[in-house]
Order: C-alpha cells, then sequence, then structure tokens
C-alpha cells in the first residue's frame, strides 16, 4: 500500500456536511421556520403542472364529465316541471274563482267590465277553464315526471363520483410513486441539508392536500360549469329581462373573489412551510426524548415547539380567516339579487307578462345559478392550498439528482478488493476545499484503519467511495475500474458496511438480520448471528428471533442494537468491509469477542475501519491518521508510536491520564 497526500495548506478550515441531530438532518426544521411569508412562485405554472398528471385519465375523466352533464341536465328541468305543477295548483285556485259555464274569454270581459284590469290580465296569461278547479289528473303526470327526473340525476351523479374517485386515486397514485422514486434518486447531501419532518410533510401533508382537491374540487368544479350553462339557458327561455339582471352578480363576485385571492395566498404558503418547520421538530423531539430529559431541556423543547405551533397557527388563521371571507361576501350579492328577482317577477306576474310558476322556477334557478358560484369561490380558496403544496412537492421533484449511472457500466465478475484514490479533490463547499490531491492505494486483503480527530474527513473518504457524494476532480477505482464507470447498485453490492448509528426497522431479528442478503436461509441468518455473538442473547428472548423490534428498536438495548447490525454485515458477506466505529456500543468483553469474530470475518478481505478508540485497530495492517482532510501519517501502530508524532499524541491522550498526557 502507498500513500502520497500533496496538501500542505495546514491552516485549511475543513469543511463537514451538516451535522445530524436526533431526529433530523443538519438543522432543516429551522430554516423552514425561517423561511419569510411569501407567494406561491409560480400559481399558474403550478397549476399547469398540477392539470398535466390528470392527462393520462383523459378518458375516464372524459366519463366524469359527460355524467355530470347528463345529471346537471336533470337536475335543471327539475325546477321548471315543479313550476309547470304550480302553475297548475294555481290555475285551478282561480278558476275556482270564475263563474262556471263561461269561456276564458268571457271571464276576462266581466273582469274588466267590474275594473279590475291587472287580474283580467294575469288570467289571460293563464290556461284554465272558469270553475273547473284543480287538475290532478295533470298534476299526478308532473309529480311522476318530477320523480323520474330526479332519480336520473342521482343515478348519474353517484356514476360521476364512483368514475372520479378512480381519476383523482389513480393521479395521486402516479404523484406518490413519483416522489418515492425521486427520494431514492437524491443525493445524500439532500437529506443532510432538510430536516426529516419538512420531507415527511411533503410526502404526506401536502400529497394529501393535493388528493384531497382532486378528490372534491375537480367533480365540483365540472358540476359548477355545467349548471351555470344549464341554469343560464333555462333562465333565459324564461325571463331575458331577468336573466340580464342576475348576470350582474357575476362580475362583483370575481372582483371579490380576485381582491380575497391577492391577500390570502402567502398565508397558505407560510401555513404548509410552518406546518414542516413543526413536524421537524415534533419528529426530533420524539427521536431524541431520551436526551432532551438527560439534559433537563423538556422546557426550551417545549417553548420551541410553542413558537413554531404559534407560526403555524397565525398563518393557518390568517389564511382561513381571509379566503372564507369570499363566500358571505358573494352570499350577501346572492341576496340582494334574490330580492331585485322577487320584486321584478312579482311585478311581470302581476303583469301577466310571465306565470306564478314561471317567477317560481326562476327563483329556484337563480339559487341554483349563485350556488355554483359561490362554491367555485371556495374552490378557489381550496385552490390556494393545493397549489401551495403542490409547488413543495414539485420543488423536491425538481431537486438535482444524482449523476445518473454510465450507459455501458462495468460489473466487476470477481472482485479482488484493490482501492486507489487518484488525484482526489473534494468539498462540501465550492469556497472551502476540504480534501485535495488524496492519493491512496489499498492493496487486496488489506485492513486499513482511519483514524484522526473528529471532523478530520475520515467518514468523507467513505462518502466518496460509497459514492454518496461525487468527487470535484481525479478517481477512485476498484480493481481498476473507476467507480464512476459502474452502476450504484454494482458498486455498492461490493461493500459491507457497520455503522456507528444503528439502523433497524420494524420488523423480527430474524428479518432484520436477513436484510443482508436476499433470499437468506434460516441457517445462515442463525450462522452470522453465532459469529457476532448475537444468538446467545436472542434466544433469552421469549419469542427468539421471531421477537418484533420497535421502530426504533428501544426495547433491546444499544449494544445488542449494534451486534445485530454487525450480524447483518455477516451475512452479507463482502468483498470490502467498512467498519465505522462499529464496537463502540458495545462492553469490553463483548468488544474483544466481536474483535476476534471480525479478524475471522475480514480474513482475505479488504477492510477500511474507522476508528476513535485506539485500542481496536492494534492489529491493522496500514493506519492513516487523517487532519483537516488529509492523511498527515501512515504505518502500522508500532511504527506510528515510535514515530512520536500526530498518532502518537493521539494514543497518548486516550491512555494516559489528563496529568501525564499533559506532561508528554
Amino acid at each position: 500500500m502507498s500513500v502520497n497526500n500533496d496538501n500542505h495548506q495546514e491552516n485549511k478550515r475543513e469543511v463537514r456536511p451538516p451535522q445530524r441531530r436526533p431526529g433530523g438532518f443538519g438543522g432543516g426544521g429551522r430554516a423552514a421556520a425561517a423561511r419569510p411569508v411569501e407567494k406561491v412562485k409560480d400559481f399558474r405554472g403550478t397549476l399547469q403542472r398540477l392539470i398535466a398528471y390528470l392527462k393520462p385519465q383523459a378518458m375516464p375523466l372524459l366519463l366524469v364529465v359527460v355524467f355530470t352533464i347528463l345529471s346537471v341536465t336533470f337536475t335543471v328541468l327539475a325546477p321548471r316541471i315543479i313550476g309547470e305543477a304550480t302553475n297548475v295548483l294555481f290555475e285551478g285556485v282561480m278558476s275556482k274563482q270564475l263563474t262556471a259555464g263561461m269561456t276564458k274569454d268571457e271571464a276576462i270581459a266581466e273582469l274588466k267590465e267590474q275594473g279590475q284590469d291587472q287580474l283580467a290580465e294575469m288570467i289571460a296569461a293563464m290556461d284554465l277553464v272558469p270553475g273547473k278547479g284543480v287538475d290532478f289528473s295533470a298534476l299526478g303526470h308532473i309529480l311522476i315526471t318530477l320523480l323520474a327526473v330526479y332519480l336520473l340525476a342521482a343515478f348519474f351523479q353517484w356514476l360521476q363520483q364512483y368514475a372520479m374517485a378512480g381519476v383523482a386515486q389513480n393521479t395521486v397514485y402516479r404523484l406518490r410513486r413519483d416522489v418515492d422514486g425521486k427520494l431514492a434518486r437524491l443525493p445524500l447531501k439532500y437529506y443532510d441539508n432538510h430536516s426529516h419532518g419538512d420531507i415527511l410533510s411533503r410526502v404526506t401533508n401536502d400529497v394529501d392536500n393535493i388528493a384531497h382537491t382532486l378528490q372534491q374540487s375537480i367533480t365540483q368544479i365540472v358540476h359548477a360549469i355545467a349548471v351555470v350553462v344549464g341554469v343560464l339557458i333555462m333562465m333565459f327561455s324564461i325571463s331575458s329581462l331577468l336573466f340580464w339582471i342576475s348576470l350582474m352578480i357575476i362580475p362583483l363576485s370575481l372582483l371579490i373573489t380576485r381582491l380575497v385571492i391577492s391577500r390570502s395566498q402567502k398565508y397558505f404558503v407560510a401555513q404548509w412551510d410552518s406546518t414542516g418547520a413543526l413536524n421537524g421538530h415534533i419528529e426530533e423531539s420524539f427521536t431524541g426524548h431520551n436526551i432532551i430529559e438527560a439534559f433537563n431541556q423538556q422546557n426550551k423543547t417545549i417553548e420551541r415547539f410553542d413558537k413554531e405551533n404559534e407560526k403555524v397557527y397565525e398563518a393557518s388563521f390568517k389564511a382561513q380567516f381571509i379566503s372564507r371571507l369570499i363566500r358571505p361576501s358573494v352570499n350577501f350579492l346572492n341576496n340582494v339579487n334574490y330580492v331585485i328577482i322577487c320584486i321584478v317577477g312579482g311585478i311581470r306576474v302581476a303583469s301577466g307578462l310571465l306565470t306564478l310558476g314561471g317567477v317560481q322556477a326562476f327563483i329556484q334557478y337563480s339559487r341554483q345559478f349563485t350556488q355554483p358560484v359561490v362554491q367555485v369561490a371556495s374552490i378557489v380558496n381550496i385552490l390556494q392550498s393545493t397549489v401551495a403544496s403542490a409547488e413543495r412537492v414539485f420543488e423536491l421533484l425538481d431537486e438535482k439528482e444524482e449523476i445518473p449511472d454510465t450507459e455501458n457500466p462495468v460489473v466487476l465478475e470477481e472482485v479482488k478488493g484493490q482501492v486507489k484514490f487518484e488525484h482526489v479533490y473534494f468539498s462540501y463547499s465550492a469556497d472551502a476545499p476540504l480534501i485535495e490531491d488524496m492519493n491512496l492505494d489499498v492493496e487486496p486483503g488489506q485492513t486499513v484503519a482511519i483514524v484522526g480527530p473528529t471532523g478530520a474527513g475520515k467518514t468523507t473518504l467513505v462518502n466518496l467511495l460509497m459514492r454518496f457524494y461525487e468527487i470535484d476532480s481525479g478517481r477512485i477505482t476498484i480493481d481498476g475500474v473507476d467507480i464512476r464507470e459502474m452502476r450504484r447498485d454494482d458498486l455498492r453490492k461490493i461493500f459491507g458496511m457497520v455503522l456507528q448509528d444503528t439502523w433497524l426497522f420494524n420488523g423480527t431479528i430474524r428479518d432484520n438480520i436477513a436484510y443482508g442478503k436476499e433470499g437468506a436461509t434460516e441457517e445462515e441468518v442463525r450462522a452470522a448471528a453465532q459469529a457476532a455473538y448475537v444468538d446467545h442473547f436472542v434466544r433469552t428472548l421469549p419469542q427468539g428471533y421471531d421477537t418484533v423490534l420497535t421502530e426504533d428498536a428501544s426495547n433491546i438495548s444499544q449494544g445488542q442494537r449494534q451486534l445485530l447490525t454487525i450480524a447483518r454485515a455477516f451475512l452479507a458477506d463482502p468483498r470490502i468491509l467498512i467498519l465505522d466505529e462499529a464496537t463502540s456500543s458495545v462492553d469490553t468483553r463483548t468488544e474483544m469477542l466481536i474483535q476476534k469474530a471480525m479478524a475471522k470475518l475480514r480474513k482475505d478481505r479488504t477492510s477500511l475501519v474507522i476508528a476513535h478508540r485506539l485500542s481496536t485497530i492494534y492489529d491493522a495492517d496500514i493506519i492513516l491518521v487523517m487532519d483537516k482532510g488529509r492523511i498527515v501519517e501512515q504505518g502500522n501502530h508500532e511504527e506510528l508510536i515510535a514515530a512520536g508524532g500526530f498518532y502518537y499524541d493521539l494514543y497518548m491522550s486516550q491512555f494516559l491520564s489528563p496529568l501525564n498526557a499533559d506532561a508528554v
């Protein structure tokens, strides 16, 4: 193995990736909470993009429109039919007031002789026979027709809702699938710079908000448009004068809606941003509960929760209050319009220019007409919130992804385990380089320990080797093949990792160990458990290997969790092994046993061991000593101690008392 590093800038400041707090990444929650209140950046563009998700559902959506039109057609016919029933009743009542046996013209003439000209004009507009009374046969036919119309309207409305449920859920399914796929393609940098809570809020709250809108609002919009068109036609057929009076409400309603939207939109954006920040804080608080208790930070945590919760409350209150001003304002205009129609319609009935049933039908139509106007105003209110959520989801979908794998990847059929860093440059931030011109050569089967103070860049080497981060220049090779010429999946199959931060999922112990190898048999799982000294403590559990771990594996100790991850690595049987403080959470006796097991596991395998506890790397073939992103020393334990350099100081600081260490 050979090492060369030409970086001699001793005073360069190291730039490390944002540190992860319990339950979240790099302060994303605070950043989200600090966002200024702003409007949606591109309301129209976001809305068009959201609509584009409906294109694959064009045919089902067309059926929704057809069913809606049919349902509305029968619905708008109902008031006209009710008006006919009213005319039959009213004409029957009025005919009873006239002398039987007379013709209609004779009755009208008699009324005019008596000076009742207005009543005569009203009778002239009616279709009646003096003295006949109510025609109950005609009334019965009308009511049967009305019942059939209502049944057909309900039937087509049911079909509309059924079809729309499929459209909405299929669309949201695609959106969730795209978001999930995007999360798998995002680089580690994204997760380092965003809190878990904010990401979860985009994936759950924002997508659910979109789903609700697609399910409810689209059918309401289509229904409202169909109702407006149908009702306008029926209103115009009854009275053109009342029709134009009713139309006066539309521009006034649109003006009010526009004014309210312009003031409420920024608060909807703030509502969802602050919700993401609050979720991030809650997630951190739950996962870091023990730490909060240990450091007596309960009050500060509660204070921060109250602060974040207050932001959600303020933004949500303003958004909902301002946006909900639309409905009462439009309702007020509707009521004014209703009064005008009643007055003008009554005058025209008295003048014989309209029938009573016609006015009654027109009043019903005016209510049906204003109802979709109010409905659309409410939908616009919902749409503001939805577009704010959609923009947050699309921001995630537009995030820069990992560099795509090469089209013609190289597949290593038989991995030997040679690792080389050749003139590698890397920085987390462009203005602060971390690794400059690093050269490293690890021969197959060697165990290489990487040590150094916290923040020296040890884990960064592993991140680069696994392509969690991409190097700025130079190249890293395995068996002479540039890792960028390999697919990430193929590359990462070469490695087995045991990290200081254990990760176990909600499932049985057997499933957690078997996670290391697809299709692992029961015998392989138990063999790996025995090799990692897991088998004994698992057998002491009531359910043994069927014991179900909780979501954070809190029902077993930290040391036992670490042992399970080590067993998983045994089962994976990798060609290159990466151990990042893999024994930091176990007791000394267990550590000694694991060291023996690790020695067996490392046999004929290349191993990279990141360690703070120098007692764990005595037997390493080569020890690399890193400081400020560069390798300052290399050699085995005895050589480095004899050199009396940086490694010697680290060693003495761990194994001597503070007094003696100061003397050294």
